[in-house]
């Protein structure tokens, strides 16, 4: 079944344990007898977090400890869109040649067979953010996407499949629509959220099929936030995320739009990307920022009772991030955070510098966890450090990690840029 052909299924198809229907214009995704609207996370932990929240999905990008997840994520009524990693489409290598095809097609019709009744199983999502080019060129790409989606359908009927799009792009979905079998389409959509229902109006004259969004959010370290003079991306502190996060959701998600079936917040979890904190709803030992309870809020409409640090900015030698900090090598530097609401409720800061993380690897941001240079930790009274600035040039950042008694964090943090001497 194509994902803009959904009708009034037949009583085969509501034999079925997922699957999306359509009345009148208006898709449901229906799971075990009953309408499901996804409100979700993208990540693989915090289980209980999501679910005290109001959540009810949670979305993961690949395969890895897939029995650990979703056993947990049973236990707390968490569904999972298990994600099924595939190379884009320009590593025509990876596509043009039979064995290595064979082979990835065998691994995932093992793992279907061995997941594909699991009672937390949600969707399978093949890929992420794949493109979808014209040309013929990729020919074999599309018969292994298909070969595998038509895998999937006939090995577990039970269960959705889609993909992802970064973005709203026309061009890709006109070739999904013409040259692939998927049930519903799925966007990652950042930055340009504002547009998306004009992008939806503007294009329905083709596909007006039902559609999730598997990963929104603030805005990422990339084309259309802020940057310092050398290029390191501004980053908000957790204090603004949460209110852009609800701002966002409220104003721009499309939620009243009868093709929408639900989407995922990013990010559900702790990861570097950039930093370690841009993302990062959970910091590393758990604990939470005000994102989880924005999220509560937004999906319950009941507001947390629970405390966050309230951060308000982070000044260094009495500079903003914006103002393009530069200092010498060695140099005594001095850093505060500012609080909207005072330390009463503050337990302890930790500082911390590393070197700014600028390695890409196919165009996108780094994962791997950074070693910090300092790291200081103090109490509440510690708002203020002097520290002794690194030696060698280049792009740095200084984050400040606050937590309360209640044992949740705040963070912001700012770049800077060491001069060598001439």
């Amino acid at each position: 079944m194509l994902f803009w052909q959904c009708s009034k299924p037949d009583k085969a198809h509501t034999s079925r344990k997922v699957y999306i229907t359509e009345a009148d214009g208006r898709y449901t995704i229906i799971r075990n007898g009953k309408p499901f609207k996804l409100k979700g996370g993208g990540g693989y932990s915090h289980f209980s977090d999501l679910r005290n929240a109001g959540g009810n999905t949670m979305r993961t990008w690949d395969t890895t400890h897939l029995d650990r997840i979703l056993d947990s994520a049973e236990v707390n009524g968490i569904a999972i869109i298990a994600g099924l990693p595939l190379p884009n489409s320009n590593e025509l290598k990876l596509y043009n040649d039979p064995a290595v095809v064979k082979a990835r097609l065998e691994r995932f019709q093992t793992l279907i067979r061995k997941y594909r009744s699991h009672p937390a199983l949600l969707m399978w999502c093949v890929g992420n953010e794949l493109d979808f080019p014209y040309k013929l060129t990729y020919k074999r790409f599309y018969e292994s996407f298909n070969a595998l989606t038509n895998m999937i359908h006939r090995e577990d009927p039970d269960h959705p499949v889609t993909t992802t799009v970064l973005n709203f792009n026309q061009k890709y979905i006109f070739n999904i629509r013409l040259r692939c079998d998927i049930d519903v389409i799925s966007f990652n959509v950042f930055n340009s959220l504002h547009a998306f229902r004009k992008d939806l109006r503007g294009f329905a004259w083709f596909w007006s099929g039902p559609y999730m969004l598997l990963e929104w959010g603030i805005n990422g370290p990339w084309q259309g936030s802020d940057y310092t003079a050398w290029g390191a991306y501004i980053e908000d502190t957790s204090k603004k995320k949460a209110e852009i996060y609800k701002n966002r959701y409220r104003t721009e998600m499309p939620l009243e739009d009868p093709r929408y079936l639900g989407s995922c917040v990013f990010f559900w979890g702790h990861k570097q990307e950039t930093t370690h904190t841009w993302f990062s709803i959970f910091d590393e030992t758990g604990a939470a920022s005000e994102t989880l309870a924005t999220m509560q809020y937004l999906w319950t409409g009941t507001t947390s009772k629970i405390r966050y640090p309230d951060v308000k900015y982070m000044l260094l030698n009495k500079k903003g991030a914006k103002d393009n900090i530069m200092l010498n090598p060695a140099a005594t530097a001095s850093a505060e955070v500012l609080m909207s609401s005072g330390i009463k409720d503050i337990k302890s800061i930790k500082w911390q510098v590393f070197r700014e993380d600028w390695y890409r690897e196919n165009n996108k941001n780094s994962t791997a966890k950074l070693v910090p240079l300092i790291t200081s930790t103090g109490p509440a009274s510690s708002m203020k450090i002097t520290f002794t600035s690194p030696r060698e040039e280049g792009p740095y950042r200084i984050f400040a990690t606050i937590y309360n008694h209640a044992g949740n964090f705040a963070s912001c943090n700012t770049p800077f840029y060491i001069v060598g001497t001439p």
